[in-house]
């Protein structure tokens, strides 16, 4: 275990606010420049105060210090050849949070933006978002810089081959098993389970997102964002409210917002946006969901190509989104479903949204909404959903899909999305009960930190000092 006295004052008598402090500071200054890490660990510490006041447990047996640090960091070099001929290098990661429930589980991301500041912030939150879907797996993350966009079928392939021939050696189905992210959709599960295959001479249940034909399960595409739309409903119950009639804004344009904006009709509400990260678009009538399924599944296209199917849609470039904002927010709506990327919903997005009468921010992506942003809209009576709580549908299902492969089964896809529907019922359950149990009805945000936080320490006490 990592020393920590140089930094951290210990002891019975030090307050909790003085040894959260004392960590915050400890990890601003061991992992420089990791700025969304830091961001998931203050929000995380801060919101676990009354916990740490009640169980002195934690404090004493030094979980805190254990817990912001990763079991293992794996960091690797990935050389690939391009249809030119040409050598090209990338960085790969994995970062195997904890497994104190479960064996590693948690997506793989490609994108030009990840770093390791940004995969540890991943697996970190994954480790409680696992822990509140009640089933036993532990946290990770992984990914690399490489960009999928603008690359042929062949480069990918190539790429996610050599990506695998470093990965091979740390995965399992027993051990951790990786799903999709953005920029890892079928295809390049696919290329990543036909190599691991190659690689180790057997057909297992390493990867979750994979095709029906080999080992999927029906609803994995759709159950982030089914999820998503799931937990509303049972957060909106509570105050007497639903989602049908609802104006409902969506950020993102992959499977979480394409599946959010399905979902959303059939509970009856209307949603008016999706984006990319070129522009927003705004349709008053409603998004045609076959439109926006056929250019971003099908032709792999920017959202301009809507904009020439319905002319009667408004189209914003980035270059003209409001300044420290995205479009997306500032169209009026009553229920906002942020389901891109981290830190798209910014504080000057949030004093729109409350400016605009959203009654509830509802996060289908990781983090999306900085932390100035979700006090404002605390302060202003917005009722706010956690990622960690209200995405963590698609972890659910590909645990699902485990399942499934362990039994050598194959699911209906009613019966996925029956169970997909428990699973948020009790999500919402665990994180609303234990939010009335520290006397902060309603804050899910305390009530999901809190709730995810308990499970996995617990288990680390259980299991020593490892």
């Amino acid at each position: 275990m990592l020393e920590y006295t140089l930094s951290i004052k210990k002891g019975p008598n030090v307050p909790v606010s003085q040894k959260i402090d004392d960590i915050l500071k400890y990890i601003k200054t061991s992992s420089p420049g990791q700025n969304e890490f830091y961001q998931a660990t203050h929000d995380v510490l801060l919101s676990l105060a009354p916990l740490l006041e009640e169980d002195s447990r934690y404090i004493e047996h030094n979980i805190l210090e254990s817990i912001v640090v990763p079991e293992r960091t794996i960091i690797f070099r990935v050389n690939w050849i391009n249809d030119a001929g040409e050598r090209q290098t990338n960085v790969g990661y994995r970062v195997q949070f904890n497994s104190a429930i479960g064996p590693y589980k948690g997506g793989l991301r490609f994108h030009p933006t990840v770093n390791l500041g940004i995969i540890k912030f991943l697996g970190f939150e994954q480790t409680f978002k696992n822990a509140l879907t009640g089933l036993q797996i532990g946290g990770a993350k992984g990914g690399s810089n490489f960009d999928p966009k603008g690359k042929s079928n062949n480069e990918v392939m190539h790429f996610c081959q050599a990506f695998m021939s470093e990965l091979y050696k740390h995965i399992g189905n027993k051990r951790d098993i990786p799903a999709g992210d953005i920029g890892v959709g079928d295809r390049e599960i696919g290329y990543l389970f036909g190599q691991y295959k190659k690689l180790t001479g057997g057909f297992e249940g390493v990867l979750t997102g994979k095709a029906l034909n080999w080992g999927g399960s029906r609803g994995r595409k759709e159950a982030t964002g089914y999820g998503s739309v799931y937990f509303a409903e049972n957060y909106l119950k509570v105050y007497d409210k639903d989602l049908k009639g609802r104006r409902c804004t969506v950020s993102g344009a992959g499977n979480v917002a394409i599946y959010t904006i399905e979902k959303l009709y059939d509970a009856g509400a209307l949603p008016i946006s999706c984006s990319d990260s070129k522009g927003t678009i705004y349709h008053e009538k409603g998004i045609h969901l076959a439109s926006l399924k056929s250019i971003k599944e099908i032709h792999h296209k920017s959202l301009e190509e809507y904009i020439l199917l319905h002319p009667d849609a408004v189209y914003t470039p980035v270059s003209q989104y409001p300044e420290k904002g995205h479009a997306v927010w500032h169209i009026p709506c009553d229920v906002a479903f942020p389901s891109a990327t981290q830190n798209e919903l910014t504080l000057v997005d949030a004093q729109k949204l409350v400016e605009n009468g959203c009654i509830l921010v509802n996060e289908g992506a990781n983090m999306p909404t900085t932390s100035d942003a979700i006090d404002y809209l605390r302060k202003h009576d917005v009722l706010f959903a956690p990622g960690k709580a209200a995405n963590s549908g698609g972890v659910a299902t590909s645990q699902l899909e485990m399942s499934q492969n362990a039994s050598m089964s194959n699911w209906t896809f009613e019966e996925v999305d029956i169970q997909l529907r428990t699973i948020m019922q009790n999500v919402f359950k665990t994180v609303y009960d234990t939010s009335v149990e520290f006397g902060c009805e309603g804050d899910l945000v305390k009530g999901a930190n809190i709730a995810g936080f308990r499970k996995v320490a617990d288990s680390m006490i259980d299991q020593g000092s490892v």
